[in-house]
């Protein structure tokens, strides 16, 4: 894939991330686009709404592009995300037999490949996928400041066993 394409992919992760903002989620996106560029599904974070761990934009992904081609293995596909996939989500696109994962934002506290668990080089696992990182960057980390810096200003924790002050 070319560059442009990269950046189109990265626009429309960006879009669900948005949305993610809206429903005040993580504004985290993903976008799985097969070998011809094809958008096969798209996700967005849903941790808080649905009370999910697993929530995460990859995941929803990962298995709504499961459905809809009616297999678990995504060969050739390209997941676009809009932050750097934690482990989970990395290793889910290993299981998924993903071959590119193409990242806008680095994430230091919570990015498999920033923490150190390099699962894409791995040669003791059966699959290998190529990793792209910082494609859009500082839109990408520009959102999520913006919605952590948003949460700080005006922010009431809703967990029923945190006294509020």
């Amino acid at each position: 894939m070319k560059f442009e394409d990269h950046l189109w992919s990265m626009g429309l992760a960006l879009e669900m991330a948005e949305q993610a903002y809206r429903e005040n989620e993580v504004p985290v996106g993903a976008v799985i686009v097969d070998a011809f560029g094809k958008v096969i599904s798209k996700g967005r974070n849903n941790k808080e709404s649905e009370n999910d761990p697993c929530g995460h934009a990859e995941i929803i992904a990962i298995r709504e592009a499961a459905k809809k081609t009616g297999e678990w293995r995504l060969l050739d596909s390209t997941l676009y995300v809009t932050l750097e996939p934690c482990p989970m989500c990395l290793s889910a696109a290993l299981q998924a037999r993903v071959k590119t994962v193409v990242f806008g934002a680095y994430d230091k506290k919570g990015g498999a490949l920033s923490l150190g668990y390099l699962f894409n080089n791995d040669a003791r696992l059966n699959h290998k996928l190529k990793v792209i990182g910082g494609v859009r960057h500082f839109d990408c980390g520009q959102l999520i400041s913006n919605f952590f810096r948003d949460k700080r200003s005006g922010y009431k924790h809703k967990n029923k066993f945190v006294k509020e002050s």
